[in-house]
């Protein structure tokens, strides 16, 4: 009898470790389906919106936190190798770009991005700014802004849409291009706003949110409205991307009011009715 009572207390817990086990195991199994199947989308943004895009993604992994993020910045334009269109064209699996508007629709009509993901973000001004310390040049007129250049020992402006903006139409339209031949210089793949701070630059010239977050320059203002150049800038779903779903719902929360509010403090201006 006694042996029986010890066989069937044996036999019981028995049956409840192997029941134990089952259970730990299903739930290892599915907590790394979980971990395997949840998206991580790479974002690839201009300097324009990359600060806003950053400041973004935290509350949009707490709305989706099955969604996982990476944030990468890369010109919307150029020769550099981060340009965006260059890694486009290397096949970088990207799943969500934000650029220069001009530039993110030369990409949909070249087949790069997914037909009907485009959404508009925010609007751009480009302003100049100093080191700090440094006299503060005027660029309030467009006369006090021809005198300015000329007067300038050094110039920087980028190489995206501002810098191409400025060197191929604003120059020439204050009949400067030629006096600042010498002087003007093109940055690439950096802050136009840590040239300037490093002293490299007397004056520089970019996107006011690019601007914004840079330490040690004094940002003068932006452009007057008879010099200025309003660049859009828009995001897109990359159209090889392997989490499509979850890309388009970053991109609804991007361009949501809720978000308009961290975009207008990264310097932008909303496009969103709120």
């Amino acid at each position: 009898m006694r042996v029986f009572i010890n066989f069937s207390v044996s036999q019981l817990i028995k049956q409840h470790l192997n029941s134990l086990h089952k259970v730990l195991l299903t739930f290892a199994l599915l907590t790394l389906s979980h971990l395997i199947y949840a998206d991580e989308l790479l974002v690839v943004s201009s300097g324009g919106f990359a600060q806003a895009c950053l400041e973004l993604l935290a509350p949009f992994s707490k709305v989706y936190p099955d969604i996982k993020t990476e944030l990468q910045r890369g010109p919307s334009m150029g020769e550099t190798v981060n340009a965006i269109p260059k890694r486009l064209a290397r096949g970088e699996m990207v799943d969500v770009v934000i650029m220069a508007d001009d530039s993110l629709d030369q990409l949909m009509s070249q087949g790069k991005l997914l037909p009907g993901s485009k959404v508009v973000l925010a609007r751009s001004l480009i302003a100049a700014a100093v080191k700090a310390g440094a006299p503060k040049p005027d660029i309030s007129t467009k006369e006090a802004l021809t005198k300015t250049l000329l007067a300038a020992t050094s110039i920087a402006y980028s190489d995206s849409a501002s810098g191409e903006y400025l060197s191929n139409e604003l120059f020439p339209l204050l009949g400067v291009a030629e006096q600042l031949k010498s002087k003007a210089k093109k940055v690439p793949a950096i802050p136009v706003g840590e040239v300037v701070a490093t002293g490299q630059a007397e004056i520089g010239f970019q996107q006011y949110s690019e601007l914004l977050p840079i330490k040690g320059i004094e940002i003068l203002g932006k452009l007057s409205s008879d010099v200025q150049k309003e660049t859009l800038f828009s995001a897109a779903i990359v159209s090889n991307s392997k989490h499509v779903e979850s890309a388009k719902l970053l991109l609804n929360f991007l361009s949501s009011a809720q978000a308009q509010p961290i975009v207008k403090q990264s310097g932008l201006d909303s496009v969103v009715s709120r």
